[in-house]
């Protein structure tokens, strides 16, 4: 089986990445054999599409409701259930793998595709090509267009398996809003040497790149009716911050977890800033505070607490509830803090409740309660012993997020990691405002807080012919309350895009839809049951609609006859 062409091809306007993935096999044995296609995409992409097309003949996926596509597949498949398509392997990347059985000297073509909207993180937008052929491919390309209308402030490329070989195959081409980045290694040099048939091409190619801005009221861009306004406003002074370690140390912390919490917080307490507040609480079955109140962070108070740090170690049963509350508590007796400032608290665990009280709905609800939307509550869960789901719902009821800490070597990195990208606040209480009579559908348009290094994004739809499209932001900073406003010239924004021949033509509606689907899925989380259903139903019709591999949907994917004829692909999340 020879896989004789391997194109990825990624087209990304502004921010929104469209990925095109094409595999050709040929069958060089005397007998039928099994072609397979497997790729690594990120977690936070849709595939939108999927194809096999064996001798000429084209076998789509179809994109189906969730619940009929599985009856549907089920019937198919009464001799047992064959795994499903698409699995999470690990902390940015799913992988999707499908074989099927071609003829001696047949040909198939693999063709997947998938979207994503990127996320700027600490200052950079990131794209992520997982790279594994496992062998060598006559015809291998990787070619990337980058166009973003604000004009490309930096661009890098990086890749875990480049040679000085492999560099030679590497071409980037860059004017002020347009970039392509093309990566085509001869057979040759994707040897690992010259005797062997072995490849080099085996991990990460990242491109990663910002834009520009100016200092206004954010970028407004418009295409066929859809707007998307872009937001990410720099060079603020950063409000201090009052934040609350829990740190869990049961039992099941011990040996590796524990000792990369404490690599990771001996790290996080040297970026504490000298006018924040910070406070540690422990937990096991028994609840401890390092010190009664909040300290500011002072060299002399940082030095003590990273003492108290090194002595962690891990031993007995997780009491989450009393260990929250004993934070919550800290800050609400908090005295002395800055006026304008922002407390969070930061849990970490890699455990449910075992000690103390264990239903974790009541514990949501104490935690709710207790916070009443005056902190930001981020939950870490460490490992895949916790309760996901949990962690997740209780982050996003009040106003923070949870994240996944994967058990690997790079544990401490990914804490600290998380750490920086909340480190520095510079905006609260943030409103996109638009008037009402002009659009619809809007997404998401307030926000508790802005993070530097991260950006606001805000969808909709125009209504009528507008002229004019009038945006106003109103925020906090900590220096003083910020009005910024803004007119964007309908005619002219849409011009921006008239001309670029390779962009698909909706794709800022793409982009609505995208956004739109993942905030229903998100509210839904921590919604009330009936509010659940509503929200998950028009997710599926968007998912629907758009033709996106959500939660909520599957794809059918059907194979020549006799094989196992069907199988789906679902979407994966994080809680399982």
């Amino acid at each position: 089986i020879e896989i004789y062409s391997l194109h990825v091809d990624c087209k990304v306007t502004s921010r929104f990445a469209h990925t095109v993935i094409t595999s050709k096999i040929v069958n060089r044995a005397n007998e039928s054999r099994e072609a397979t296609f497997e790729v690594e995409l990120p977690k936070t992409a849709f595939i939108t599409n999927f194809s096999m097309s064996i001798d000429g003949k084209v076998y789509p996926g179809i994109i189906k409701e969730k619940a009929s596509a599985q009856v549907e597949y089920d019937t198919a498949v009464s001799r047992g259930q064959s795994a499903g398509l698409v699995k999470i392997t690990s902390r940015k990347l799913e992988r999707f793998h499908v074989s099927v059985s071609i003829a001696a000297a047949s040909k198939v073509t693999f063709e997947l595709m998938y979207e994503e909207l990127l996320k700027r993180q600490l200052g950079k937008f990131e794209l992520l090509v997982k790279v594994r052929p496992k062998q060598l491919v006559k015809h291998f390309q990787i070619d990337v267009h980058i166009f973003e209308p604000q004009g490309i402030r930096f661009l890098e490329t990086n890749s875990t398996f480049m040679t000085n070989e492999l560099t030679e195959a590497l071409t980037k081409v860059q004017s002020e809003t347009k970039a392509r980045i093309l990566f085509k290694p001869s057979v040759d040099q994707q040897k690992v040497n010259p005797e062997l048939d072995e490849t080099l091409l085996d991990g990460d190619f990242v491109v990663r790149y910002d834009v520009m801005r100016g200092a206004t009221a954010g970028d407004i861009q418009i295409v066929n009716g859809y707007f998307v306004h872009y937001f990410a406003p720099q060079e603020m002074p950063v409000f201090p911050k009052n934040v609350v370690f829990v740190i869990d140390r049961s039992g099941s912390m011990g040996g590796r977890k524990i000792e990369q919490t404490r690599d990771a917080l001996l790290k996080v307490l040297q970026d504490l800033r000298p006018e924040d507040h910070f406070g540690f609480v422990t937990f096991n079955n028994k609840v401890v505070e390092w010190k009664s109140s909040l300290l500011q962070a002072t060299a002399e108070n940082v030095a003590s607490a990273a003492g108290f740090v090194q002595t962690l170690s891990a031993s007995g049963g997780t009491d989450i509830n009393r260990a929250l509350l004993t934070a919550l508590s800290l800050l609400g007796e908090a005295q002395g803090l800055p006026e304008r400032s922002i407390s969070m608290i930061i849990l970490l665990t890699d455990g449910q409740p075992t000690s103390g009280e264990r239903n974790v709905e009541v514990i949501q609800e104490n935690i709710q309660k207790a916070v009443s939307g005056k902190y930001a509550l981020f939950c870490l869960g460490f490992g895949f012993d916790v309760e996901y789901k949990f962690l997740e719902k209780m982050a996003l009821s009040n106003g923070g997020i949870a994240r996944r800490i994967y058990e690997n070597a790079d544990a401490a990195l990914q804490l600290q990691g998380f750490y920086e990208e909340v480190a520095t606040p510079i905006l609260m209480k943030i409103e996109m405002q638009y008037p009402g009579n002009a659009v619809e559908g809007v997404t998401k348009n307030n926000f508790k807080l802005f993070f530097e290094g991260s950006e606001i994004i805000v969808s909709g739809k125009i209504k009528n012919d507008l002229d004019l499209l009038p945006v106003e932001i109103k925020a906090q900073s900590h220096a003083s309350d910020l009005t910024l406003k803004e007119e964007a010239n309908v005619k002219e924004k849409e011009q921006v895009f008239q001309n670029q021949s390779y962009i698909f033509g909706n794709f800022i509606e793409r982009l609505w839809a995208y956004l739109t689907i993942q905030q229903l899925l998100e509210k839904s989380i921590s919604a009330q049951e009936g509010d659940q259903k509503s929200l998950e139903a028009q997710a599926l019709d968007l998912s629907l609609q758009y033709s996106f591999v959500t939660p909520l949907t599957s794809m059918v994917v059907t194979k020549p006859a006799g094989e196992q004829e069907t199988e789906l692909a679902n979407k994966p999340t994080e809680a399982g």
